[in-house]
């Protein structure tokens, strides 16, 4: 494990909510299953801050990537693990990154091609500091990085370009810089 993958480690720690859900993975049995988003993100900027480590976090994202493209099954899913974990201070978001092209132009105003993996999911996610998942692997763990580390432990908020518009990033930028004023915001323009 890099020195990196240790210090983030150690940060994400801090969140006993974000811990003990990823700690959870094994037993919830949802295949190709991360605890990913801006929640670890969010982590460190609380901690960087001096709040609380869960401070201002809206939800946990739990992804999973399960073949059955049922919206029963994933209801179903969603509705098991939010009972186990009721009694959170914030949402436990389940998602099938599998069924995620069948709604997306829905919610978003525009399609996505199907996922092929949990991972390839994790890397369209909309900020850099947050492309990034975390799950147990044996007696440790398996952080799934694809553009490395540098932003979320550099507090910086960077777009995501892949899959998301600017209005998406700058609705989370109205959110976050209230919240977490001392990050480093990078403008939609400057990637």
């Amino acid at each position: 494990m890099s020195s990196q993958e240790e210090k983030l480690l150690s940060l994400v720690s801090e969140n006993r909510f974000v811990l003990e859900l990823v700690q959870a993975i094994p037993s919830l049995a949802l295949p190709h299953c991360y605890v990913a988003r801006a929640c670890i993100a969010q982590t460190l900027w609380s901690l960087s801050h001096g709040f609380e480590a869960h401070y201002g976090i809206k939800d946990i994202d739990l992804v999973y990537f399960d073949g059955d493209l049922s919206e029963e099954k994933e209801r179903e899913q969603q509705a098991r693990v939010k009972n186990l974990f009721k009694d959170f201070p914030m949402e436990v978001d389940v998602i099938n990154e599998a069924r995620v092209h069948l709604w997306y132009g829905d919610v978003f105003g525009y399609r996505i091609e199907p996922y092929t993996s949990a991972e390839e999911a994790i890397s369209t996610f909309p900020i850099t500091a947050g492309v990034l998942g975390i799950r147990p692997r044996g007696h440790d763990y398996d952080i799934y990085a694809p553009l490395g580390l540098e932003d979320v432990l550099g507090n910086i908020v960077r777009p995501n370009k892949k899959q998301i518009t600017q209005g998406i990033y700058e609705a989370k930028l109205a959110r976050w810089q209230p919240l977490w004023p001392n990050l480093t915001y990078v403008a939609w323009e400057d990637v």
